[in-house]
């Protein structure tokens, strides 16, 4: 049976191999003609394709399944799923550090702490805590002192016994978690939409009800996938654009 053939791909050794061959397999996928095979090559095929391991090749397959793309069937192979569509969220990875530094530099406000039950909407990310410890900040301008973003963090509260709230001033809750509390923080998922500012936010931002938002989501993950910090923040929408600038 004939196999699909995937793109070649010249690989950047700064970033994950697994991210990179994923990535390139999906625009291979996306990018088929309607005649072209189903089947995808086996994992040591398309591994010696790629020019990385089988464990590395296994990554990136499974990356693909789990976003529809692809179904794998133990001793028949690996098929393009036929319906597959565009339209998933494409995943950009970035560094902890660039999180840090998009958090900073700003003067910070501590509005109020303490432990509260798990919000309905962040139910899903904490299910194993009834209370999870809640952080509200108001960032501003340094040199106007105008109101530029609202933040509010969601922590683990065994993670919260550890925090010392003057921290928190000074620095953003992942520069805290990572190098105060020692947490292990694995990766952080951003996700950016477009609303507009309700009543409490245009209040605290200083600008009119309705005013267009930035509406920011963090998930922060440890090693076991287990969320460690929820943070929503809103950004002031004629104050801040988010720039993603991708190494070719």
């Amino acid at each position: 049976m004939t196999s699909f053939a995937p793109d070649s791909i010249v690989l950047n050794r700064k970033l994950p191999l697994w991210y990179q061959v994923s990535q390139s397999l999906r625009a291979s996928i996306l990018g088929r003609s309607p005649e072209d095979p189903l089947r995808l090559p086996t994992e040591e095929r398309l591994a010696e394709h790629y020019g990385v391991s089988v464990l590395t090749m296994r990554q990136a397959l499974k990356e693909l399944e789990d976003e529809g793309l692809i179904s794998r069937h133990r001793r028949r192979g690996t098929f393009i799923e036929p319906g597959a569509r565009r339209g998933a969220p494409v995943r950009l990875l970035g560094s902890v550090d660039a999180i840090v530094a998009q958090q900073s530099g700003m003067t910070t406000e501590l509005l109020g702490h303490g432990r509260v039950p798990v919000p309905a909407r962040l139910a899903e990310y904490f299910p194993d805590c009834a209370e999870v410890a809640s952080y509200h900040r108001l960032r501003c301008d340094e040199k106007t002192g105008e109101p530029t973003n609202h933040a509010v963090n969601h922590i683990r509260p065994e993670l919260a016994e550890r925090v010392d709230v003057d921290d928190l001033v000074r620095w953003p809750m992942t520069k805290v978690l990572r190098d105060v509390v020692k947490a292990d923080i694995s990766r952080i998922t951003d996700t950016v939409e477009a609303r507009l500012a309700d009543p409490e936010t245009a209040r605290l931002l200083q600008i009119p009800l309705l005013s267009p938002i930035l509406h920011y989501t963090g998930v922060t993950y440890d090693s076991e996938g287990r969320v460690l910090d929820v943070a929503v923040i809103h950004y002031r929408g004629d104050r801040f654009s988010f720039t993603v600038t991708l190494d070719a």
